[in-house]
């Protein structure tokens, strides 16, 4: 293996952890915004350690992308060093950018979404109390002659 495949190597691995540090700091960040009754809440932990699961998924495809799969010794101290350089330089600016995307993008979504499907639910609220209002009089004519038709008769 040359020095240039083992730098990039290298270079790969220290990114991972950095994106890896982003992507746990983005679920801690998200489950702890959660409200105390949120299903997020409730499991946190378990989001947590799927998040590991992808994190180190991810990380073996990349080390399969650069080296065909093949561990270093030097992988783990890269990627924690990554770690380290996420928590003493990228931490602001990506915090910063996490709240652009979701200020630009995320909550505008969920706007739309929200309008669309409250639309919906009032719609067919609508249709559903249309035909309350056609089946009434038949409700009523039931009510009044044939409910006594299936009660059960006294011996």
């Amino acid at each position: 293996m040359s020095l240039s495949v083992q730098f990039i190597s290298l270079l790969s691995m220290i990114g991972t952890g950095i994106v890896a540090a982003a992507f746990i700091d983005m679920i801690k960040t998200g489950t702890s915004h959660a409200g105390r009754k949120s299903i997020i809440k409730k499991y946190a932990v378990l989001l947590e350690v799927i998040g590991w699961v992808i994190v180190g998924c991810w990380t073996f495809y990349i080390l399969f992308l650069v080296r065909d799969g093949a561990w270093r010794i030097y992988d783990p101290f890269a990627q924690l060093s990554g770690l380290l350089l996420y928590v003493s330089f990228f931490y602001k600016p990506l915090r910063f950018l996490g709240r652009i995307v979701l200020t630009l993008v995320i909550r505008p979504l969920w706007f739309i979404l929200r309008f669309i499907g409250l639309t919906v639910k009032q719609i067919l609220r609508l249709i559903l109390s249309g035909f309350a209002l056609l089946f009434r009089p038949f409700v009523k004519l039931y009510r009044k002659h044939f409910r006594k038709l299936f009660k059960k008769r006294k011996k």
